[in-house]
C-alpha cells in the first residue's frame, strides 16, 4: 500500500455509499461505465466510496475486464 492508497482511504467523502450498496450497485455502474455515461454525475456516493475502497475499485475493475 503506497502512501497515496492510504490517503485515499482516510479522506472520507461524506457522500460514501458504503461497500453494501456499491456491491449492490456495482454491475449496473460498470454497463453505464461501458455505454459511456457520466457515472459520477449519477451515482455520486458510488464514485465516492470507489475513490476510497480499493476492495471495491478492484472488483469494478474485475468486472469491467470480464465484460470488456
Amino acid at each position: 500500500m503506497t502512501g497515496e492508497d492510504l490517503e485515499r482511504i482516510l479522506a472520507t467523502d461524506p457522500r460514501d455509499a458504503g461497500c453494501g450498496q456499491t456491491m449492490e450497485m456495482l454491475d449496473v455502474y460498470a454497463e453505464l461505465i461501458l455505454a459511456g455515461v457520466d457515472v459520477e454525475q449519477r451515482y455520486p456516493g458510488i464514485a465516492a466510496h470507489l475513490r476510497a475502497c480499493l476492495p471495491c475499485e478492484d472488483d469494478l475493475r474485475g468486472l469491467l475486464a470480464a465484460v470488456a
